[in-house]
């Protein structure tokens, strides 16, 4: 079954990004958020990054999908057949994240591209596609990602260190803001955009009275394979499995949960990298 229509891959590729309305149910999402805000684990697994103003991003990681309801999520048909629609390929599991802005305290995330982090890891071609699942309903005032319409036909943009973020470089991100139309991404719960990994994207702090959680998924080309070990997996086959797994495992207590988290302070060097490059040449 194909989720995306011929018009809407159009619009992906000229875009970067296309987004599907309530691709999860009420249900489905509530027990998505329920089990991620009573997650012990997720909660101590979850690093704060700086923004580069002084405010902090918490997110937490898992590179394998699991067999609890974030795995469902990740590995449901109506996800990741559209995924391999959009890739042309194969997808396999790069990670996930759960973003935790929470109301008044969430941070910003600085202009960048995924590729930005994921060329350091050894991945040749931005051959990757990430969704994001609306858990909270995003809106201009809890910090909705923006994203610059177009942006993922610049190709790799340089990036540095913005906080503990890997930032691209703000010259190239202004002129393209002149050039390319600035979109805010509104989503309901259970909407899920599916963007490019070389398409700009950020978001602002969250200074309102309503969290804004969301869960992204981030999938690779099979034959994207990166040439090197990094702290997130090579080609790695997923095993999909049928939607309505998706409620029954989340409707399982015993089952709900329980991934390996990643520790991002230790584990990711794809930022630091970043650090050391410019410093090499300087």
């Amino acid at each position: 079954m194909s989720l995306f229509t011929p018009e809407q891959i159009s619009d992906y590729e000229r875009d970067g990004y296309v987004v599907a309305r309530s691709l999860f149910t009420a249900e489905e999402i509530e027990l998505l958020g329920e089990t991620a805000r009573n997650d012990d684990a997720m909660d101590k697994a979850s690093s704060a990054m700086d923004d580069g103003q002084g405010n902090d991003v918490r997110l937490a990681l898992w590179n394998h999908p699991g067999d609890g309801i974030y795995g469902m999520f990740a590995r449901c048909r109506r996800l990741v057949n559209a995924v391999e629609q959009l890739l042309g390929d194969e997808a396999y599991h790069y990670h996930s994240k759960m973003i935790l802005k929470d109301a008044k305290v969430g941070g910003a995330w600085a202009w960048h591209q995924d590729y930005g982090y994921w060329y350091q890891n050894g991945v040749l071609f931005p051959d990757l596609c990430s969704v994001m699942i609306a858990v909270d309903e995003a809106t201009r005032e809890n910090g909705c990602l923006q994203v610059l319409r177009g942006s993922h036909k610049l190709g790799r943009v340089n990036h540095v260190l913005s906080g503990d973020q890997a930032g691209a470089e703000i010259e190239r991100v202004e002129e393209a803001k002149k050039r390319l139309e600035l979109v805010h991404v509104t989503m309901r719960p259970g909407d899920a955009l599916y963007f490019h990994a070389n398409l700009l994207h950020a978001s602002d702090a969250n200074n309102s009275e309503r969290s804004r959680w969301a869960m992204i998924c981030c999938y690779n080309s099979a034959s994207n394979d990166p040439y090197k070990d990094s702290h997130h997996p090579r080609y790695t086959k997923l095993h999909k499995v049928e939607d309505d797994r998706v409620l029954e495992v989340g409707r399982d207590d015993a089952k709900r949960s329980r991934v390996a988290f990643a520790d991002l302070v230790s584990d990711d060097q794809s930022a630091k990298s970043l650090s050391e490059n410019e410093s090499q040449t300087n």
